[in-house]
């Protein structure tokens, strides 16, 4: 190699050196930092782009999975409402039969006739408060709910069954007076029949709507969990070997950095031939 005043060959050799360690550096450093391989376009833009689309289409199912969280929590209040008044159509079944035996005083009467006055406003009650995020199916004003069940718009639907109205019109039944309990009885158990019938085909219907929910919405779990899966593969980096690699490029560094400096003290050594 010839000796220059004019140009460092070894300087410029040991400076392109550094400059291609110092890239690498920094591209290293922007991975343990960020934990990404691919953290913006500028890293690698086919698989940013891609990585973008897969992060909207997560957005958009995790939408998907608050709507669907909601119907579920709309069908377990409403099995819960629909549970309770099954159980209190038993209670007022046996005060009927009560109040249908023609052995019993007046006083007794007027007591168990008030028990079922009670039990018919605690089953309306039942209805009013089956509330959730101020949806109800089974209250006289409610209305159908429903739930977006995929990102191209399917809906699945909880239907509304007006179970307040039908216990309305079993307490306008309900009174078994002393003139003739047998009649008066046989009409009210006949309407609390009815109204059971409609309190057990709607939580039939809740229940196996609220089945169609829960199962969608796993299913959505899945497929989110699944694009979370697809979309680290894509542009996660592996922290511990970028850490490794990181280490190796800082030595490598400072090696160039030393290469470097005593690339620049070479022409130096013309000055002695002055001397």
């Amino acid at each position: 190699m010839a000796n220059s005043v004019n140009t460092n060959v070894g300087a410029l050799i040991a400076l392109s050196s550094l400059r291609a360690v110092n890239k690498e550096v920094d591209i290293t450093s922007k991975r343990v930092q960020t934990g990404y391989r691919v953290a913006d376009a500028q890293d690698d833009a086919a698989v940013f782009a891609v990585a973008q689309g897969i992060r909207g289409d997560i957005k958009a199912k995790a939408s998907v999975q608050s709507s669907l969280a909601g119907g579920e929590g709309l069908a377990q209040v409403t099995n819960a409402a629909l549970k309770g008044i099954s159980d209190v159509i038993g209670d007022v079944r046996a005060k009927l039969a009560l109040l249908g035996s023609g052995s019993i005083s007046d006083d007794q009467r007027a007591i168990y006739q008030a028990d079922v006055t009670q039990l018919v406003d605690t089953m309306t009650s039942y209805t009013t408060q089956a509330n959730f995020n101020g949806k109800n199916l089974i209250s006289a004003a409610g209305a159908d709910a429903s739930f977006v069940a995929d990102t191209s718009g399917t809906s699945l639907t909880l239907t509304f069954v007006d179970i307040e109205t039908e216990i309305a019109t079993f307490g306008g039944l309900a009174t078994v007076g002393a003139a003739d309990p047998a009649t008066d009885f046989g009409t009210a158990n006949t309407a609390l029949t009815a109204l059971e019938t409609q309190v057990n085909n709607a939580m039939a219907s809740v229940a196996a709507e609220g089945r169609a929910l829960t199962l969608q919405k796993s299913f959505t779990d899945d497929l989110v969990d699944a694009a979370k899966k697809g979309l680290g593969a894509l542009v996660d980096a592996d922290v511990a070997a970028e850490s490794a690699n990181l280490q190796s490029l800082q030595v490598r560094q400072q090696l160039n950095i030393q290469a470097l400096s005593i690339a620049n003290q070479q022409p130096n050594t013309l000055l002695s031939l002055f001397r």
